[in-house]
């Protein structure tokens, strides 16, 4: 595997999160160890509903644990990096391969690729691989400036004259002569642009739209939401604001250097795939050793809505990927059913699923348990269900909305254990016996 900062990079990475770096015993499982978790002065307690152990704590904080500065880029419903962290480091090797069929900005698979792990991810959106893939082969600041430097800004570009509502008519011209450079030096088709490129095209994807002036836009909506350019001029003008010119290469440039101010990762071992989570054709059977992933969530996030302006810039249609938008709990059942179900091809025996699902509508519908009944059947052991409090509070409060009046405000993550034995542990016991 080609890390040629990696070890920097995982050098700073481990200095982050001290208290994972006692051994644990090799016959404690994951949930013995979640059981006897007690990293922030709480012990677990554990408590059974509707026949599902619970073992809640506070098992990570973002507080307290602060990710990489690769993981710095905004996306919608997407989890932090502890999560993945906590999973990766207990029941993977370096080398193994690490999957989220959901990966959204990549959070899995670029964390995984932080601990030399191989990343693998899939998404139905595109627009994921564009986010996820220059995070997993880092280009230098140097390659960076010098890419930007090459793109002939003074050049001639079509301009969408109902997108002046976010931007100034200069600053809109720039940003469509880079569209027009990215699309022609790194299309969509090529699975391997230049990586300065493929990263310049991530961090302007990420600063279209905002509300500061680390953005290209004027005041807007934060970059994982794009309005509609009638909502804008609405804001526009209940603000009475009008675009001021933006500096993109000053932008582009600083984003660069917060992203990678934790060090360089250089390159990982990784492949993505976009499609859908259910037929993950590039993966090969009993492959994976963990999974951690999170579905969208019924029909709270409206993606295509939320990802229009950042379809454009890349050159995707939004409107075209087919994002499940599930309305009913029993429909989104079938859903899970279909995806473990390839979970069960590409885990191998003793592989792991990691299966978050926050909260929705205010805690009163617990979409963990629709994930315990999908595994029903499958050749899966279901472990638990892990709740992760930001705020540790009484366990009756899992079970409701109490310390935020909207919002997600624990990681409900239900485990699982792909059954069978694996070829090692059968050599292992044929040679004890």
């Amino acid at each position: 595997m080609d890390h040629p900062n990696g070890l920097r990079a995982l050098a700073y990475f481990d200095t982050l999160f001290p208290d994972d770096q006692t051994e644990t015993p090799a016959n404690q499982s994951i949930m013995d160890q979640i059981a006897s978790f007690d990293g922030f002065g709480q012990r677990t307690e554990v408590v059974h509903e509707g026949g599902i152990p619970y073992f809640v704590n506070e098992f990570w904080t973002s507080g307290q644990r602060k990710g990489h500065s690769i993981h710095e880029v905004s996306y919608r419903a997407c989890f932090k990096p502890q999560l993945p962290e906590f999973f990766i480091r207990r029941l993977t090797e370096p080398g193994d391969a690490v999957l989220d069929p959901f990966m959204g900005r990549g959070t899995t698979p670029v964390e995984a690729g932080l601990h030399h792990r191989r990343a693998l991810g899939n998404d139905i959106n595109p627009l994921s691989v564009l986010l996820t893939r220059p995070r997993l082969r880092t280009p230098t600041y140097r390659d960076v400036q010098k890419a930007l430097m090459q793109i002939d800004w003074t050049a001639t570009a079509d301009v969408p004259s109902d997108l002046l509502a976010f931007y100034h008519p200069e600053t809109l011209r720039r940003i469509c002569v880079l569209r027009d450079h990215l699309l022609r030096h790194a299309p969509l088709d090529d699975e391997s642009p230049d990586p300065a490129l493929d990263w310049i095209r991530m961090i302007s994807i990420n600063r279209l739209t905002g509300h500061s002036t680390g953005f290209f836009s004027v005041y807007s909506l934060p970059p994982n939401q794009a309005v509609s350019v009638d909502a804008q001029r609405k804001i526009n003008e209940k603000r009475k604001q009008v675009p001021p010119q933006r500096d993109l290469v000053s932008i582009i440039l600083k984003k660069t250097r917060t992203l990678l101010r934790s060090g360089e990762p250089g390159h990982a071992d990784y492949c993505l795939s976009v499609g859908a989570a259910d037929d993950l054709h590039l993966v090969p059977d009993a492959s994976v050793a963990l999974t951690v992933t999170s579905p969208p969530f019924l029909d709270i996030v409206q993606y295509a809505d939320d990802n229009w302006l950042r379809g454009w810039f890349a050159g995707i249609d939004a409107s075209s990927v087919s994002i499940s938008m599930h309305r009913t709990e029993t429909a989104w059942e079938a859903m899970v059913r279909s995806v473990l179900t390839e979970q069960a091809r590409v885990l191998r025996p003793g592989g792991h699923v990691a299966f978050e699902v926050g909260e929705v509508r205010n805690g009163k519908v617990l979409l963990e348990q629709a994930v315990w009944r999908a595994a029903t059947g499958l050749p899966f052991e279901r472990l638990g269900v892990m709740i992760n409090q930001q705020e540790f509070t009484k366990t009756a409060n899992c079970w409701g909305v109490r310390n935020n009046a909207k919002g997600t405000n624990t990681n409900r993550i239900v485990l699982l254990r792909r059954l069978g034995e694996r070829t090692e542990d059968r050599r292992a016991s044929s040679a004890s016996r």
